[in-house]
């Protein structure tokens, strides 16, 4: 069967700040669609892919009535849900025959809500999507309903069904590796400036889910019943050899996406030792929790070609890190960024404001943290309440959220505390960022470091995003645009959102 998976169009300034988009602006590898279209080929069916970050929704179209497909799989966030419904609309438009499928966070989250929200899909996907996808392709293959497929809300008839859930796939070096030949230009997926050293780049899952129960955070398996901490680890050799399928894709640089990729401390020693011994020729960038590492991991990491470590911050009053249930301390925080430096990786970390119970007051002061601490690159977001977590399921508790969905953006403060207003976190991100940039000794330390036409560019869209935090006040208030449509389950009061979601 003819397969086209689809990420609606859409442009940075939808996301960003048109004045800051340059240096902020990425394009992430998207390993879920990824993956389900490698399980697809290897089920004998044909599949495209349409990448909505590179293609208007007109060219879209226009490939898919060459293409021809049986089956449309659309892919949804909280913030691009909006996309995903006009693109859908419109792959009716072009044939009512073909089954449209909605996918990704938002639909994990909001399940059969979706299928009430727009009457152009004709099913929606509530878990992870490799095995339900291809379900659902034999079942249309066989002319047979969706009744007895795991994971999915779809519609029978004018009613809508919802099938009990998937359980997660617990042996994860079952899957082929990532469609990655569907991507096209490899040199179009980058990071955002300054976050990379080698082009290709690519994005690699070494595990799937956290151990962790932080309050804003988004996992499909909520409830931690899959695997004994949450985590479902692929094997050494497995990931090992995705490594080596990469590098002979021609990538030079992989980002590993997993939430930590010190879950498993051992694991994590083990992984860098063999990437060492085997002399891998690329280099690396991971994340991991404050209380997770030492000296010792990150000289490994430093040895085995990691280059940069990404730590979460998120605020440097112990009270705001209790009030997220970050599980970490600031004294962590500190030790994890000294241990970093001391090993010679350069260190990035997100800060946020807008927390359950945080002041005005306590951002200031988590902006000193962050200068104080001194890392190489630092952002400060907004705390969002995306559907589907804690945050957003108990918000009448710590504060209100926006009912528009274009707000469900870490730049836009869908959710505001009690103890602040909207204008105040904005305030502080712009602050923030002001204040961290133009350091002379920040400055002085990035032109030393001037080595290539790429770090020449990142430069300059940096320089510019620099001009307009001094100039333009209010830059972060998003400006509402004239076509702002808000789905029914967005406009009434947000109830308990079934499911789980990020954005």
């Amino acid at each position: 069967m003819k397969c086209a998976l689809i990420i609606p169009a859409w442009v940075p300034q939808e996301l960003f700040a048109r004045e800051t988009a340059g240096s902020q602006i990425n394009y992430w590898q998207p390993l879920g669609m990824l993956y389900i279209a490698a399980v697809l080929r290897q089920a004998g069916h044909e599949v495209r892919f349409f990448n909505g970050a590179f293609l208007a929704e007109e060219e879209i179209l226009r490939q898919l009535g060459e293409f021809g497909p049986r089956f449309a799989g659309i892919y949804a966030t909280t913030f691009g849900w909006y996309k995903a419904m006009q693109t859908a609309e419109a792959v009716k438009r072009l044939n009512p025959d073909i089954f449209t499928c909605a996918g990704g966070p938002y639909p994990i989250a909001m399940q059969e809500r979706c299928l009430h929200d727009c009457a152009h899909f004709d099913a929606a996907g509530t878990g992870e999507g490799e095995l339900t996808v291809a379900e659902i392709l034999k079942r249309l293959e066989l002319g047979r309903n969706l009744d007895d497929v795991l994971g999915v809300a779809f519609r029978r008839g004018a009613e809508i069904v919802k099938n009990p859930p998937r359980p997660l796939i617990e042996d994860l070096d079952s899957l082929p590796f990532p469609a990655r030949d569907l991507l096209g230009e490899t040199d179009r997926y980058l990071p955002p400036p300054g976050t990379y050293r080698r082009k290709p780049v690519t994005v690699l899952l070494s595990a799937r889910g956290c151990d962790r129960k932080c309050l804003f955070c988004f996992q499909i398996d909520r409830h931690r019943r899959a695997g004994v901490r949450g985590v479902r680890f692929r094997s050494i050799e497995n990931v090992l050899a995705e490594i080596e399928h990469c590098i002979a894709l021609g990538y030079r640089e992989i980002k590993f996406l997993d939430d930590t990729l010190v879950a498993d401390y051992e694991r994590a020693l083990r992984l860098a030792r063999e990437i060492k011994a085997r002399r891998l020729d690329f280099s690396w960038f991971a994340s991991a929790c404050v209380n997770q590492v030492d000296e010792p991991l990150l000289r490994a990491f430093k040895e085995a070609g990691c280059w940069a470590i990404l730590f979460g911050g998120e605020s440097g009053e112990q009270n705001n890190l209790n009030a997220v249930r970050k599980g970490s301390t600031v004294d962590h925080t500190r030790a994890a960024v000294r241990a970093a430096q001391a090993a010679g990786l350069r260190v990035s970390m997100p800060f946020m404001f807008g927390i359950p119970g945080e002041t005005y007051a306590d951002g200031l002061k988590t902006i000193e943290f962050a200068l104080a601490l001194n890392p190489d690159l630092a952002n400060f977001h907004a705390v969002t309440a995306f559907p589907g977590t804690d945050l957003y399921d108990d918000h009448a508790k710590y504060g209100t959220i926006s009912r528009d969905l274009k707000d469900y953006t870490y730049q836009g403060a869908a959710f505001v505390p009690h103890t602040m207003t909207r204008e105040e976190i904005h305030a502080l991100r712009q602050l923030g960022l002001r204040r961290f940039y133009s350091r002379p000794a920040f400055l002085l330390r990035q032109l030393l470091r001037l080595r290539t036409v790429n770090d020449l560019r990142a430069a300059l869209a940096g320089v510019r995003s620099l001009f307009w935090l001094w100039v333009r006040r209010g830059l972060f208030r998003r400006r509402l645009q004239p076509d702002a449509r808000v789905p029914a389950a967005a406009a009434a009061t947000p109830g308990p959102a079934p499911g789980s979601n990020a954005g």
